[in-house]
């Protein structure tokens, strides 16, 4: 009689053991579920494109270094951005200008010698660039054209090279390349 009751008491810690762990293991699923649902939740609501992005290298032994690129927030909210770099090198925001242009952006992105009154291609008439004094903040469903005079580190022997050109926010950084073109002003030989 002795060794029946011994097997019962010998089963039941058995189950619980069993339950403990399937408990726990439940538990562990739930917490990774929520915590990996959260983390992509927050990720989707930040979303930037970058268009018609150029760098061009004005040719001659003055020549000067200009950039120029379209960023669109297709994202569910407004952001911030902190810096702009160039193949790594951070942009100085005295040389960055941007402009938020009326209507949408349809034509190509030009090289100007003159970034106080530049295109924007816009039927309304010409936006003007304004020089960021820092972050930019950059407001949701809204296209943004930014121009960089001088991006570090590029010189005549880049053009034809691909660049990198990066835009860093609070939550995510946005990389697109290009390949350095040649700028040759029209009367010049």
């Amino acid at each position: 009689m002795k060794n029946i009751l011994r097997n019962r008491l010998a089963l039941s810690t058995v189950v619980t053991t069993l339950i403990i762990l399937v408990v726990s293991v439940l538990l562990a699923g739930v917490v990774t579920y929520f915590a990996i649902n959260v983390t992509s939740t927050r990720v989707q609501e930040e979303s930037v494109t970058m268009q018609k992005i150029h760098i061009w290298m004005e040719g001659g032994s003055g020549g000067s270094a200009q950039a120029a690129f379209l960023l669109i927030n297709t994202g569910g909210r407004d952001i911030v951005i902190n810096k702009i770099t160039v193949r790594g090198q951070t942009a100085d925001w005295a040389d960055v200008k941007t402009v938020v242009p009326a209507s949408t952006v349809t034509g190509d992105l030009s090289y100007s010698s003159d970034l106080a009154n530049i295109w924007v291609d816009d039927t309304e008439g010409t936006d003007a660039l304004v020089t960021a004094n820092g972050a930019i903040v950059f407001k949701s469903g809204t296209s943004m054209v930014v121009y960089m005079n001088e991006p570090d580190s590029i010189t005549l022997n880049d053009i034809g090279l691909t660049v990198g050109v990066t835009v860093f926010t609070s939550q995510a950084m946005y990389y697109q390349e290009a390949n350095v073109q040649a700028y040759v002003a029209s009367g010049s030989s």
